[in-house]
């Protein structure tokens, strides 16, 4: 029998414009969505499609979709406060020997399981996640995702130079390991595979060229890696292939640029970069709470979406400091703050959700409140701690309620996580 969750919803067409754009989202004060067999059957007022089936009635609470999480390091869970001065030293002295153990395959399950519990804790239905270089990690990853039902997107890093042994791999055995895995996981379930080689300090050209390989073999699969996060690595990254002419033209040269092709951070970029960017429709991600944390600079968020870049947001775990889209669309609004350039809370809420399935190519799926997706939502309450609450009673309209969210919302702030239809908190109104 389906059931009907009742709420106040929210769901976004397209970018909004600005604040005053309202017809960029559908948001139904007495809203209701129909979920059977793991889809959202029916949208709209709650006296227009109610039906026969249980009622679950979130009353004043505001129903969105998941959150979506595009740039996430699953092994690195476990280092997040990890103290360091910057990028490299932050890699070499707590990244890398933390995804070492990552060959242990009972560490991977059990890091699993607490790296789902805790994204759908902080209502986050869906990521893109760089596992570590083992198959261990990868299996766990997607099992874990598996038996939780969740839509998620993932690879294997790829990395054979300048890291310890334990961590790194070879060209050839990045290559047979990563087809592998896409035979065993991609498409399986809710689930995707992308193919990773975590960034050019890392890989040797040889390896760069079979992941190139790999991508012209599986062109359904997504591609994520890093580029210009931070200055140090972009001196490395010029010692390391001279004859390139900018850290986009590294990638571009084994064919890794492209609409399906994720970057994360992207803060140091130079004009070529930029406009090649727009051209081929690979994405610029933003990861502001990373970013402020090894202080790597403010992404220029104004200058990329005027020359046609796109977009995305994500946490960075655990460069990133919270696995809370809330928290860091709050980061993000406060770098552009310091760019001079206002991010209202219309687009931040578009690009948490719909923004950043596009961006995976999944917003036929996911991302969104219309009928015929799959039904992953997530409960909020404007009201969650006491501080919400004296200042819930002094905003007006929705806007300043997304902003209010943004702001001092937490897990806390998260009533429920709806997994294709599934409650996965249980608290159901």
């Amino acid at each position: 029998m389906p059931r009907i969750i009742r709420g106040r919803t929210l769901s976004f067409l397209r970018p909004p414009a600005d604040g005053d754009d309202w017809d960029a989202f559908v948001y139904e004060p007495d809203g209701a969505l129909v979920i059977d067999g793991g889809k959202i059957i029916a949208s709209g007022r709650f006296d227009d499609v109610k039906d026969d089936g249980q009622i679950i009635d979130f009353k004043d609470k505001l129903i969105l979709p998941g959150f979506i999480d595009p740039h996430i390091h699953f092994p690195q869970t476990e280092v997040i406060a990890a103290y360091a001065a910057a990028l490299l030293d932050w890699l070499n002295d707590h990244t890398f020997p933390a995804e070492g153990r990552f060959a242990d395959p009972a560490h991977a399950v059990a890091m699993a399981n607490h790296f789902f519990d805790t994204l759908l804790r902080h209502g986050t239905t869906t990521v893109s996640a760089f596992c570590s270089s083992h198959a261990a990690s990868v299996d766990a990853f997607f099992a874990g995702a598996e038996a939780r039902n969740m839509a998620v997107f993932g690879g294997k890093t790829m990395m054979d130079r300048n890291a310890p042994d334990a961590v790194c791999d070879t060209a050839e055995t990045a290559h047979e390991a990563s087809a592998a895995l896409i035979a065993r996981w991609h498409g399986r379930g809710r689930g995707q595979y992308v193919i990773t080689p975590r960034f050019a300090i890392t890989s040797s050209p040889e390896q760069l060229e079979v992941a190139g390989a790999l991508a012209a073999s599986h062109p359904d699969c997504l591609i994520q890696t890093h580029m210009s996060e931070n200055r140090a690595e972009i001196a490395l990254t010029a010692d390391l292939f001279p004859a390139a002419r900018d850290y986009l033209d590294v990638y571009e040269h084994f064919g890794l640029i492209g609409a399906g092709t994720l970057l994360g951070h992207c803060i140091h970029l130079t004009e070529r970069e930029v406009a090649r960017m727009a051209e081929s429709g690979a994405v610029a991600v933003h990861c502001p709470t990373s970013n402020l944390f090894l202080g790597s600079g403010l992404f220029d968020r104004a200058r990329l979406e005027a020359a046609g870049v796109r977009t995305a947001l994500a946490t960075d775990i655990g460069g990133g400091t919270s696995f809370s889209m809330l928290r860091t669309i709050d980061e993000a609004y406060k770098i552009q703050q310091l760019r001079g350039h206002r991010w209202h809370p219309f687009q931040a809420f578009y690009e948490t959700t719909l923004g950043n399935a596009a961006v995976l190519g999944a917003e036929d799926r996911i991302g969104t409140l219309a009928a015929g997706t799959d039904a992953d939502l997530v409960v909020l309450d404007p009201r969650a701690t006491p501080e919400m609450a004296l200042r819930a009673d002094r905003i007006d309209g929705l806007a300043d309620e997304l902003f209010l969210l943004q702001t001092l919302g937490d897990d806390r702030a998260v009533v429920e996580t709806f997994v294709a239809g599934q409650a996965m908190k249980g608290n159901q109104g």
